[in-house]
């Protein structure tokens, strides 16, 4: 069974997320050292929670593996992008870990 990371970044005031660092320095760090390990990644920009509504969140990544293993390995190696994050935010991610059940 295919598993999922969201790695979810919380848009409330006086947070701050640098998109163009995120996808110019930060993602490609993701690809470096965790590449071998992910299926696919999505990156969603927020840009509303609704109508009239500002969105919630900067920002949602989502990384698919292919299975448990996959998942576990590429957090073994996550170090380096923990210590990036305040290179581009000053919110603190959450994250989602769960089994893929519709593709």
């Amino acid at each position: 069974m295919a598993y999922s990371l969201q790695v979810v970044y919380p848009a409330s005031e006086g947070t701050r997320f640098d998109f163009d660092y995120y996808l110019a320095t930060h993602m490609p760090m993701v690809e470096q050292h965790l590449g071998p390990h992910i299926d696919r990644t999505l990156v969603t920009r927020g840009l509303a929670s609704g109508p009239d509504a500002p969105p919630a969140f900067h920002a949602v990544t989502t990384m698919v593996f292919a299975d448990r293993e996959a998942m576990d390995a590429a957090m073994g190696a996550a170090d380096p992008l923990l210590q990036d994050i305040p290179n581009f935010t000053n919110c603190e991610p959450q994250m989602l870990v769960g089994e893929v059940v519709l593709e």
